[in-house]
């Protein structure tokens, strides 16, 4: 008969766990036979003994199987998902979801509302007037075989002992941790069903992960425990040392979205969807190389195809497409209000947090997960690290509901940092893990 106590001695003094005893542990846990206190010793041990790939892939597993699993064999074709640790200003999704479907690529999307600068996927989508996220799964599969795309809220009972887990991390200081970060991110992943799966790991002052060398740890662990259990996974290591792109806010960031479809958004959102877009579609066996799905990639944009597949899958949803073509039908703040630049020179640095932070003091995101998200507000950058500016000139506009915004300029100007001389760029992408 297995105890909880043997396990917990067992893992304190640095030894490897048996698939056996880490099912027992999560299916205790979530079937609260084992307690709070015991668990919270469990995640300690974890913490500073860690887990061997093999530990880590049966936690992963333990914690899918705690719940229910999507199927998504109805749907035709290899489903490649993508999921990104987060940033500030990470617009992703939204393009690279009709880019890769307009090459008969299948995304199948389940995406969360997220606490944080703005809302999730979910959220800015719903600043699309009419644009539904809660539809039937039998609906959601024939819109991604019809379109090659739907993106849904995520429903049912997906992961329990991963939202339990996470809720008692968060308050015994066991977050940091490789091994937990890992399976909880790929646990939800796997879950929802998909074959391949692309992951972003940010890294950088607008990033969970601080320093690329934690952030590449991440990485093999997270790509690691996607090969151990037969799902095909890669990780590209991208720069949030800035936010990306220039638009910071729910509609703010659907209208980025647009003019990146039109081939006219930021260079590095713009650079950022071919590199992750050409990893999903060669996973979908549509390319034989990356360098030969990325000039795919660009046709789509260059020909319109990648719009109408975004126009498609809006209105498929119920939502409004002729906000692509007049995005002025997109929710607007009252208030535009330019931060004008305290010197002339460079820019040097902006802290991606701070520029998260001012957009979620206008309303742009959640505190609690009972806040109302303010869909019309937020910030948009008009300078990056490298550019010049004039004394006075805008560095940014704070698209509001109020004209009183000098807490969040105040904020906005000190997330900026000015040298004399104009400072090396930074690389987008650090490295990629296979």
């Amino acid at each position: 008969m297995m105890r909880m106590v043997d396990i917990l001695a067992k893992k304190r003094d640095g030894l490897s766990l048996s698939k056996a005893e880490i099912d027992f542990v999560v299916d205790g846990y979530t079937n609260e036979t084992i307690p709070d206190y015991q668990m919270s010793a469990f995640l300690m041990a974890v913490y500073f003994q860690s887990m061997t790939p093999e530990e880590t892939a049966w936690l992963t597993m333990a914690m899918v199987e705690s719940g229910d699993q999507i199927d998504l064999s109805g749907i035709e074709g290899l489903k490649v998902d993508k999921h990104s640790t987060g940033g500030v200003g990470d617009t992703t999704t939204l393009i690279l979801a009709p880019l890769v479907a307009a090459l008969g690529v299948p995304v199948a999307k389940m995406s969360g509302r997220g606490l944080g600068h703005t809302g999730g996927t979910i959220d800015k989508l719903e600043s699309v007037p009419g644009f539904k996220v809660e539809i039937p799964e039998e609906t959601f599969i024939d819109l991604v075989n019809k379109n090659k795309l739907a993106v849904v809220g995520q429903s049912g009972n997906l992961t329990p002992a991963d939202k339990k887990i996470y809720g008692l991390r968060d308050v015994t200081g066991t977050v940091d941790s490789i091994p937990l970060i890992a399976s909880s991110i790929m646990s939800k992943k796997i879950a929802a069903g998909a074959d391949s799966i692309v992951l972003d790991v940010k890294v950088g002052s607008g990033a969970f992960m601080k320093k690329i060398d934690d952030a590449k740890v991440l990485a093999e662990a997270m790509v690691e425990i996607g090969n151990q259990v037969g799902r095909k996974t890669v990780a590209v290591i991208s720069d949030m040392s800035q936010p990306l792109g220039l638009a910071v806010g729910n509609a703010l960031e659907i209208k980025e979205a647009i003019e990146t479809l039109q081939g006219k958004g930021p260079a590095d959102l713009y650079e950022l969807c071919l590199v992750l877009g050409s990893k999903m579609v060669v996973l979908a066996g549509k390319a034989g190389s990356e360098d030969e799905a990325r000039v795919m990639l660009e046709e789509v944009v260059e020909n319109g195809k990648a719009l109408s597949a975004f126009k498609q899958f809006l209105s498929a949803q119920g939502g409004d497409a002729a906000v692509v073509d007049d995005p002025g039908k997109l929710a607007q703040a009252p208030f535009q209000l330019p931060v004008a630049a305290p010197v002339s020179g460079f820019v040097s640095g902006i802290v991606a947090n701070e520029i998260g932070i001012a957009a979620m003091m206008l309303g742009a995101g959640r505190v609690t997960k009972e806040s109302e998200i303010d869909l019309s507000v937020g910030v948009v950058l008009h300078k990056k690290i490298g550019d010049s500016i004039e004394a006075g000139e805008p560095i940014a506009t704070i698209h509001s509901n109020s004209a009183d915004v000098s807490e969040v300029a105040k904020r906005i100007v000190a997330a900026y940092s000015f040298s004399d001389g104009k400072s090396e760029s930074i690389p987008l992408i650090h490295a990629t893990i296979k």
